[in-house]
């Protein structure tokens, strides 16, 4: 080798490691300017760990690149607006379980709009503020468990659209934050929610039911002390036949107090039992009335659901619309049924094809052979029965108590009976006696004493002899008159 060419040799050797350290620092976020690890923190490419390194403050200042900042198991009692001074906006995930941490300022998120996973458990948060996690447009996970929380603002998760779970277990809750739920408007995307452990006395079981199932699955509600009532039996009833992860991975734990009693008993174990002796309800049946219009829906607990699909009672698969337009299907996978006819009543079955697993839902639709609403409408059989008995009772009533009475007692100065011998002409069923009763005066002495006598002094009443004089208490009992029809049906016997 020329000699001119060794100083070039000698120079070469000693470039290569500061031209490898160069593009090291280059390379790596920590080598830029400003992004320098932090004292007793560990750092490794975009990760920043300061994990039990006894912090009362948050290091600073951060590197920009920080894409999870690990700040648990420290003293980090307040985490105040400048704790992070510049944006740092490659952060999607910062923790601070376990640090005593007991003031957060509704301003704290502000430079971290890219955050997706907060982790606030095993704290001392006793408040949730207005809009406190407002400026968290991107957090999916929300992890609150572990505090002393008790109250918790109308307006504290305001903007959090893509939130999909939320842990609030094993705080002093008492009363059951139902605007979370309500509608889906607020937390639209909310697939979990933990509010076990709490001081919870009641839940609005009614509005809970109505929920999908895909939510109900993941909503946990054991270790409250809640109070017994049927509407939340029947509620994780259905849970736990539907095997609701949320009901059947905690049948132990869904507890709570019988009227007047001290003692938790398990909520499962209602159904028939005193005081409140809960009965079973039916799920997914469905009643309705000819002409109606009803929607089935196709309750599955998947969320991710891949495709779905009906089948009617007589075995035929619904793909779209059916017939004239009677059966339609929705894009959310219900079964809307129009102009319900007698036909279409039985059990319908709904085909989940799930992210894991497939599942088959169950409708029982019961329709009614008459219409409840509308101009046209027809009375059942038993209504009209009803009917038909009252009128009869009514025109049984007007004829005999409407009917002009036919009296053969007079009293005092009334107007005397007509002759005896006009009986033929009255009713065979008349219920006018034929005789007086008792000891008094018989009708034929007022006859006869104004209408005059025939020989021997003989009344003559239409050719019917008269009676002749009796003494004794049956003197008064007359004979049956022989031409009157009415005879035939009177208690009287006949003389001959």
């Amino acid at each position: 080798m020329p000699p001119s060419c060794r100083p070039c040799v000698a120079m070469r050797v000693p470039m290569e490691p500061l031209s490898l350290l160069l593009v090291l620092s280059l390379l790596s976020p920590w080598g830029s300017v400003g992004g320098s690890c932090p004292p007793r923190c560990v750092c490794a490419s975009n990760l920043l760990s300061c994990s039990q390194a006894n912090l009362s403050a948050v290091p600073a200042p951060l590197p920009r690149f920080t894409a999870v900042l690990d700040l648990s198991h420290n003293n980090v009692t307040r985490l105040r607006a400048d704790w992070a001074p510049a944006r740092l906006p490659h952060l999607h995930a910062l923790l601070l379980s376990h640090n005593g941490l007991a003031f957060v300022s509704t301003e704290a998120f502000t430079h971290v709009p890219r955050l997706r996973h907060l982790d606030l458990s095993s704290n001392r948060l006793r408040t949730l503020d207005e809009n406190l996690f407002s400026d968290l447009g991107e957090l999916e996970v929300l992890l609150l468990y572990n505090n002393e929380i008790s109250t918790v603002d109308r307006t504290a998760f305001e903007n959090l659209g893509r939130l999909r779970k939320l842990y609030l277990g094993q705080n002093r809750i008492a009363r059951f934050p139902l605007e979370l739920l309500r509608e889906g408007t607020r937390l639209p995307q909310l697939a979990l929610l933990d509010l076990s452990a709490n001081r919870l006395r009641a839940v609005p079981a009614g509005e809970l039911q109505a929920l999908p199932a895909w939510l109900r699955d993941r909503l946990y509600l054991h270790n409250n002390p809640l109070v017994c009532d049927c509407l939340l039996f029947q509620l994780l009833d259905r849970g736990r036949r539907r095997h609701l992860s949320a009901v059947e991975d905690f049948q132990d734990e869904l507890r709570c107090f019988p009227p007047g009693a001290t003692t938790l008993v398990k909520i499962l174990d209602l159904a028939g039992k005193q005081p409140l002796n809960c009965s079973k309800a039916q799920e997914a049946v469905l009643e309705a009335h000819l002409g109606d219009s009803v929607t089935l829906g196709c309750d599955s607990r998947w969320q991710g659901v891949r495709s779905r699909h009906w089948v009617t009672p007589g075995g035929e698969r619904v793909l779209g619309d059916g017939g004239n337009g009677s059966v339609v299907l929705l894009a959310n996978g219900s079964l809307q049924l129009r102009a319900l006819r007698p036909e279409d009543a039985g059990t319908y079955s709904c085909w989940v094809a799930g992210p894991l697993l497939n599942e088959t839902l169950y409708v029982e639709l019961l329709v009614h052979n008459f219409t409840l609403h509308g101009p046209h409408d027809t009375l059942n059989t038993a209504y009209t029965t009803l009917v038909g008995c009252i009128l009869s009772v009514v025109l049984v009533l007007i004829y005999l108590y409407l009917t002009p009475c036919r009296c053969c007692c007079c009293r005092g100065t009334e107007k005397p009976p007509a002759p005896r011998d006009d009986s033929i002409n009255s009713s065979v069923l008349s219920t006018t006696p034929n005789h007086a009763g008792g000891t008094g005066e018989p009708c034929g002495s007022h006859v006869a004493s104004s209408a005059g006598t025939g020989q021997n002094g003989r009344f003559k009443g239409g050719g019917t002899p008269p009676l002749p004089t009796r003494q004794g208490p049956k003197a008064q009992r007359k004979v049956s008159d022989p031409d009157s029809v009415s005879s035939v049906f009177s208690d009287t016997p006949i003389v001959v």
